[in-house]
């Protein structure tokens, strides 16, 4: 798949075009760019996703401090390439965007920059100023430059909603089955890892402690998880913890992403990972001393080690 840009001079052969957030691109997601896949395929053309960076929500000023994005912008990219789409476009999200009539945004970007052919929107897809951006709202426009438009039927699924906001409700409850479920893929989170207070190490469980590439990128509830997590492209199995580690009693207690690798020996300090959240373990807990929190860590461990089909000593690598 190729990110382009609006500057990009680029000619696209019958592209044929959708465009959205796609946050998360879950099962109701993939309805829709399947069928702009095998469109594409149809007409000989390629698929073009045409999505805005940073979320509205974000840049209109809406309830931020309560709004998390399920994916960064890298994230989102790697899962469209998984998928096959052709083309990625993305579009600086402003307040002057936000202005513009839904058919003068696809003269200006679909039309001049992409010379579309088709616009495939979802059933419930509305863009624009006045969210007049639907099959309806822009067949004076798809009339005047020569374009073809087809609304999708609904996404249908045996769960009762499948939604952006439904996944991130699931994460925030620590419902892991019910988020893999709509995502149709394992949740997962990419970072760095920083210096921590190494306590980890004098007890006998060393961990990473994940910085994530965004500020806004959605946490699960507070916790003790299944993981596997990707480094230098290779698979591992892991232990993390999120929360605030209550048996420190930290005077100002800050949140924190950890992470333990098991049967793993090595230094893996600013490098890059991804975390795959499997199951969700247990509440974060206090403890009386560093003692009880080592025999409550090991407990953890057996529990996840039975999760994984993991005997003690076994090779972590390509989990």
């Amino acid at each position: 798949m190729r990110v382009i840009s609006i500057e990009d001079k680029i000619e696209i052969v019958n592209p044929v075009v959708t465009i959205g957030i796609f946050d998360g691109v879950h099962r109701g997601h993939k309805y829709i760019l399947n069928k702009l896949i095998s469109r594409a395929k149809e007409v000989g053309g390629h698929s073009v996703v045409v999505t805005l960076w940073p979320h509205p929500r974000i840049v209109l000023n809406k309830d931020v401090w309560n709004f998390k994005l399920l994916h960064s912008k890298e994230e989102k990219a790697k899962c469209l390439e998984n998928l096959g789409i052709d083309y990625l476009m993305i579009v600086p999200f402003s307040q002057e965007l936000a202005s513009l009539d839904a058919c003068d945004f696809v003269q200006e970007y679909l039309v001049d920059k992409l010379n579309v052919s088709r616009l495939l929107i979802g059933y419930d897809n509305k863009f624009g100023k006045d969210r007049k951006g639907d099959p309806d709202g822009l067949s004076e426009c798809s009339d005047k430059y020569g374009f073809t438009i087809e609304k999708l039927d609904e996404f249908k699924s045996a769960e009762d909603n499948v939604s952006s906001t439904s996944v991130r409700k699931a994460l925030l409850e620590g419902n892991l089955t019910a988020a893999s479920e709509m995502l149709d893929y394992d949740y997962f989170l990419s970072g760095t890892v920083i210096q921590g207070n190494h306590l980890g190490r004098r007890i006998g469980y060393p961990t990473a402690n994940i910085n994530p590439h965004t500020a806004y990128k959605l946490i699960p509830r507070d916790g003790v998880y299944a993981v596997k997590v990707e480094v230098e492209e290779k698979l591992y199995f892991g232990m993390l913890n999120i929360g605030v580690r209550p048996t420190l009693d930290s005077a100002n207690p800050v949140k924190v992403i950890e992470v333990h690798l098991l049967d793993f020996e090595g230094d893996i300090y600013d490098k890059e990972i991804i975390v795959y959240f499997f199951e969700r373990i247990r509440d974060e807990q206090r403890f009386s001393g560093l003692e009880n929190l080592k025999s409550q860590l090991q407990k953890d461990e057996d529990v996840i080690r039975t999760f994984f089909s993991l005997s003690k000593g076994s090779p972590s690598k390509d989990a």
